[in-house]
């Protein structure tokens, strides 16, 4: 009987990938099927809560698995071999494993995986529990990070007495499942390192009782995982209050410093920033998680439904007042990060404002003394012109004179003194006129 359920949870696990790799050629009334239609259908399924008929123990372990999904495939095929029972295929991400008189149930999580055991109820509470696989030879996949052992029992007077073998400090009793179920615990640790819970059963299906009991667990496990934020936020929130402190050092320079100055203000500026970012990245995943993990354990409150039993503290109330201050932390801390980032980032904006604001009005000095260069040498380019037509005039005007006598226009009457005075204006005039013509030819070139 076992190898032939393990047989078939096997080959459903099997067909799983294999539908979300590849297409169906034929689907509901022929159509085809979307890749991923297979497991957004079986994602309801994902979680099944074990059907538990009171009395009843179990113990539920979650091991933070670096190593991945390999390292509990391993452990798996172990546990799988040792009770002669097929291993879960390489991609499932839950598995049952029947021991006897009890089962092994494993599921995978994003960082965690998570082993429950159930077996016999022992004859007194809080004794050891017999028959299950943790131990010595278990092959651990990882850090432990939580454990839960629960009992669950018929309700009764002798069973209510139970109540006073917890911790009265911490104790929390409340009624569950519309008041079908007792749920008690003081969330401390026993001898083997696990939160002890007890339930006390009015007359529950299995299938409440199992669902009752996953909630329970759920409600342990996620808030201890949600808890893994607060010892990051304390380590952070001494950097927090070094950074702002050189922040406010750092907008106090800014006020005084010149342009010349704020290449070394700009740096540090900058180096501030990158550790902030740095430290930002490396604590984004852990609070967002923590978050997370908190919302969750606040489903599973809400699903409860509790009643309060006089004289006890409720579950919900205990958590709000021990774990609400502890995530107000981590969102305090994960605020802090990015409003030192923001104005780490407006701090280095003004700077390069007041830096850009700086170097255009020494561009405007520029501009303006090239402007009057400019003028300058407008001015001598003109006295330039006005000597280089006197000198070519006067070059022109020998050249005459030299023509002159050599025509000797004393033979018709005329001195040649009189014919080169008279060509010495019209020369001037013929030589600005080709300047200002070359000079007014390059200007309208030039626009």
């Amino acid at each position: 009987m076992t190898e032939t359920t393990e047989t078939k949870q096997k080959n459903e696990t099997q067909a799983l990938p294999a539908a979300t790799t590849q297409p169906a050629r034929h689907g509901a009334f022929g159509f085809p099927l979307h890749v991923n239609r297979a497991a957004a259908l079986g994602e309801i399924h994902a979680r099944p809560a074990p059907s538990i008929s009171a009395p009843r123990a179990l113990i539920k372990l979650c091991f933070m698995t670096e190593g991945g999904s390999k390292v509990d495939h391993a452990v798996l095929a172990e546990l799988s071999r040792r009770h002669g029972a097929a291993p879960p295929d390489k991609q499932a991400r839950h598995h049952t494993i029947h021991t006897g008189k009890g089962s092994l149930r494993w599921e995978r999580h994003t960082e965690a995986s998570t082993y429950l055991w159930e077996g016999a109820l022992p004859r007194r509470f809080g004794d050891a529990l017999t028959g299950h696989p943790f131990g010595d030879e278990f092959p651990a996949p990882g850090t432990l990070i939580a454990g839960v052992r629960m009992e669950i029992r018929k309700h009764s007077a002798a069973a209510m007495k139970l109540i006073e073998k917890f911790d009265p400090a911490t104790l929390c009793c409340s009624l569950a499942e519309g008041g079908l179920a007792v749920i008690v615990t003081d969330f401390r640790q026993d001898a083997a390192g696990l939160t002890q819970i007890l339930v006390l059963d009015k007359g529950m299906s299995p299938q409440r009782t199992g669902a009752l009991a996953q909630r329970l667990f759920d409600i342990e496990i996620y808030r201890t995982l949600a808890m893994l934020g607060l010892p990051l936020a304390q380590r952070l929130s001494p950097r927090m209050r070094k950074a702002e402190d050189q922040l406010a050092a750092l907008t106090n320079r800014m006020r005084s410093i010149d342009a010349d100055d704020a290449d070394d203000l700009l740096d540090d500026i900058t180096a501030l920033a990158a550790d902030l970012e740095a430290d930002a990245a490396s604590s984004l995943y852990r609070f967002g998680a923590s978050r997370a993990y908190d919302e969750i354990v606040d489903d599973r409150l809400d699903a409860l439904s509790e009643e309060p039993v006089t004289g006890y503290d409720t579950w919900r109330s205990f958590l709000e007042r021990r774990v609400a201050p502890a995530m107000r932390t981590c969102r305090s801390v994960e605020d802090r990060l990015a409003n030192l980032s923001r104005k780490l980032a407006r701090a280095a904006t003004l700077l390069r404002t007041k830096v850009d604001v700086a170097v255009e009005k020494q561009n405007r000095d520029l501009l303006h003394s090239m402007n009057k260069r400019a003028k300058l040498q407008l001015r001598l380019q003109q006295t330039v012109e006005g000597l280089s037509v006197a000198a070519v005039s006067y070059y022109v005007v020998g050249l005459i004179a030299y023509l002159v006598k050599g025509i000797d226009p004393k033979r018709f009457g005329i001195p040649d003194t009189a014919v080169t005075a008279l060509a010495v204006p019209v020369v001037v005039l013929a030589i600005w006129a080709v300047v200002r013509r070359i000079r007014r030819s390059h200007s309208d070139s030039a626009h």
